[in-house]
């Protein structure tokens, strides 16, 4: 593990640490003031400039300062002093003389917050910096698309901690063998020769094999260290390319509800939804397909263009969508190359008898399959008033109850006014708690 110790000094009266602490407060109130500005916001201008004020009471930064009423003993030296002499007492300053900072006033004077305009990607970074795609069980879904290093030969540069030790070890071998550098056996060999050699009657024969031994011996000791026994030249280290690894996929069916019972502030709210979770699954992720179906009685794909503004209407049979999600699931996207998520949303109102199918197909084909299930149900003001309890409902907010019972990747949520999109959003994709 990494240990990472910040060892810079201090500034004069200041504490890096606490500034650090402060510059992760503020991130928080941006964070804080970003949520409270897109309460209210169209979905299609969430994206758009927006100016963003901040309390400047949380991004000072703390100081120590000598309080000039509290007690105790300070030396210090009043320059152009003509009044005092050392050891004379200098009385407190009365009240009022010492400033305390800014203080409320009757004239509504004050300090202004501080106020800045983020642009289109810093706003987004913000809101989605902490959501997610739930339940990545099975791999794991990469926000860029990801890298790995792989061994591609070798190369005459590199850190020592890739040194090919086998090649530098033959390189130097070869060098050695060309250049004819002699092996310290030869070298003690001739060591040992001249010591006995030494140790014969010094005769003028003997002293001239001597002679010619002992320079014969300098001049492999010399070659020795010419040709060393390894030299740079011979380092060979592992060499290591970036490449591409295939991400994992995942696709995202969006099935809304555009029967005859949704009226236009239902649908509304329903495109609503699903606009912001497009923006995200686009903003976040690179691999993501997106299936948009529509359903009255009958479902159908549609792309993007109809999804959104198409004015089909017609009646309700809620089933037919999750028969087209398996239908397009089985043809396209398998389940051990793709992560299947889905997000409904529907006024809960269905034919008689329907609902129980669709809890049939939920927990017998379409849970098993997928890794995340969101169902948003679209009251009236009223209706929410009412339903106040989770367990009371639509016909088919009953029925899912039971799915969300059995399957802990199912969830449900109700949205009755545009106020209620992104905090129901923010809870349903919300990153987990490690």
């Amino acid at each position: 593990m990494t240990y990472f110790i910040d060892r810079r000094l201090n500034p004069k009266g200041k504490s890096l640490a606490n500034r650090q602490r402060f510059l992760r407060r503020a991130r928080q109130q941006i964070r804080d003031a970003v949520q409270k500005s897109l309460k209210d916001s169209a979905v299609a201008d969430i994206g758009k400039e927006r100016k963003i004020k901040v309390s400047t009471q949380g991004t000072r930064e703390p100081r120590f300062r000598l309080d000039p009423k509290a007690a105790g003993e300070r030396d210090f030296v009043l320059p152009g002093n003509k009044e005092f002499l050392p050891g004379d007492e200098i009385k407190k300053p009365q009240g009022g003389s010492g400033g305390s900072g800014k203080q409320a006033s009757d004239t509504g004077e004050g300090e202004d917050d501080f106020e800045f305009v983020m642009n289109e990607d810093e706003v987004l970074d913000i809101f989605f910096e902490d959501l997610e795609l739930p339940n990545l069980v099975r791999t794991t879904l990469k926000e860029t698309q990801n890298k790995q290093w792989k061994r591609a030969g070798i190369t005459t540069s590199g850190s020592p901690s890739q040194i090919n030790l086998v090649r530098t070890m033959r390189n130097a071998q070869g060098r050695r063998l060309a250049l004819r550098r002699p092996s310290l056996r030869e070298v003690e060999a001739m060591e040992a020769d001249l010591a006995a050699l030494e140790r014969e009657p010094q005769t003028e024969e003997m002293r001239a094999k001597i002679s010619a031994l002992k320079e014969k011996l300098a001049y492999a000791i010399a070659r020795r260290k010419w040709v060393g026994f390894i030299d740079p030249v011979d380092v060979r280290f592992n060499s290591y390319t970036e490449q591409p690894v295939p991400t994992s996929q995942a696709v995202m069916f969006c099935l809304m509800d555009v029967s005859g019972s949704m009226g236009e502030r239902e649908k509304d709210l329903a495109k609503r939804f699903y606009m912001l979770l497009h923006l995200f699954l686009r903003r976040r992720y690179k691999k993501v397909d997106i299936v948009f179906i529509r359903h009255t009685h009958d479902a159908q794909e549609v792309d993007e263009q109809e999804f959104f503004y198409s004015r089909q209407s017609g009646g309700t049979i809620v089933s037919t969508a999750l028969d087209k999600m398996l239908e397009i699931q089985r043809e396209r996207y398998t389940t051990s190359d793709w992560n299947i998520y889905a997000a409904q949303a529907s006024d809960g109102y269905t034919q008689s008898g329907d609902a129980r199918r669709c809890v049939e197909m939920l927990n017998e084909d379409v849970m098993p399959l997928c890794q995340y299930y969101a169902y948003i149900e679209i009251l009236d003001e009223r209706e929410m008033e009412v339903f106040a309890s989770e367990d009371s409902g639509a016909e088919l907010w009953r029925a899912y109850r039971t799915v969300a019972a059995e399957w802990s990747n199912f969830a449900t949520k109700r949205i009755s006014k545009p106020a209620d999109i992104f905090p129901v959003f923010r809870e349903l994709f919300k990153k987990a708690e490690a």
